[in-house]
């Protein structure tokens, strides 16, 4: 009698496997299935612009900077954190690159210095004081998002800076075999990123911290160490960002990436990026920055207000963490 009741109550919480079946599913296609969902319509909806060679190539190319910070910010989720510095740190290390050129320094030591090197930096600041205070990532980048924003609007005076080197315009956003190198940038980065987290101890090491940070410290991963690393290469992929921004617009912007966060944690969670920590791939990272790529252009073609982007991302993000948390439960049974 007691076996039979057990066996009622095991089947009444265990899901059918086609119910498993179908979660499996959409977490392993469900974010390219969004992706071909979303050409398609674009494409009834805009037929005579979206389809050309021209519009989807600057698709693109806008999704290049949202691929970035979505992989940098990827990093940070799966450890069930969050990034939200990042458009302050692709503003700031655009700014001190465009100095560094106009103070004379080669542009291509600009661009380690400035973009790469400072973009390791403000992400390394982040990390050292996640590891420090104890806090959540998300109060330490709240109060850093501020911090970056206001150096950089102090060290510009609030003003542009242009008129620097135009090869260096002419090489990060120039073409190569007609494709922006822009793309190109942001494909080598997101195929370093996968490697890694593909086929190096460092990446299963982070996968491991994100699932169970406990269970992580007692197997002898040094947790602190790749909170830190994590939070470089958030920082890292934000100043490649920064420079590949000044590159387009031929300019710095105190203002640039405002509201990019926002963009790129969306990337990152419509890609399939657990919010929880522990899950995640790059490919769904790269899918989830062209959904928004796509989403941007086609309600530019249709000339729909910037303010009503805004609530789309937000109901993305609402939606994805939704499915996400339904899904994660059904297949964690």
């Amino acid at each position: 009698m007691i076996q039979t009741e057990t066996a009622v109550e095991t089947a009444a919480v265990t899901p059918s496997p086609a119910k498993r079946d179908f979660a499996q599913l959409w977490q392993n296609y469900g974010t390219f299935g969004v992706l071909v969902i979303l050409l398609v319509l674009s494409s009834a909806l805009s037929p005579q612009y979206f389809l050309t060679t021209d519009n989807l190539l600057q698709v693109l190319l806008q999704s290049s900077v949202m691929v970035l910070l979505a992989c940098g910010v990827f990093f940070t989720i799966l450890i069930a954190g969050i990034d939200l510095s990042v458009g302050s740190m692709l503003a700031l290390t655009g700014m001190v690159t465009a100095q560094l050129m106009m103070a004379g320094c080669p542009f291509w030591l600009a661009i380690l210095l400035g973009g790469v090197l400072l973009g390791g930096l403000l992400g390394a600041v982040n990390g050292l004081l996640v590891n420090l205070t104890g806090l959540h990532p998300f109060i330490i980048t709240l109060g850093t998002v501020a911090i970056y924003r206001g150096v950089t609007l102090i060290i510009s005076n609030a003003a542009s800076v242009f008129g620097f080197d135009p090869r260096f315009g002419d090489i990060i956003a120039g073409r190569v075999v007609g494709v922006p190198v822009p793309v190109l940038i942001a494909l080598v980065v997101a195929g370093v990123l996968w490697f890694v987290t593909k086929y190096t101890r460092l990446g299963r090491n982070i996968y491991a911290l994100g699932g169970n940070a406990q269970a992580a410290y007692f197997s002898g991963i040094n947790v602190k160490l790749h909170t830190l690393v994590v939070f470089v290469i958030s920082g890292i992929c934000a100043g490649i960002a920064g420079v590949i921004t000044v590159a387009r617009t031929s300019a710095a912007e105190p203002n640039a990436g405002v509201g990019f966060e926002t963009f790129a944690i969306a990337s990152a969670i419509i890609g399939g990026t657990s919010f929880f920590g522990g899950r995640g791939k790059i490919p769904g990272v790269v899918v989830g920055g062209l959904i928004i790529g796509v989403i941007n252009n086609i309600l530019n073609l249709l000339n729909v207000q910037s303010y009503y982007q805004q609530i789309v991302m937000g109901a993305l993000i609402i939606a994805a963490v939704t499915v996400d948390k339904f899904f994660g439960k059904k297949n964690a049974r």
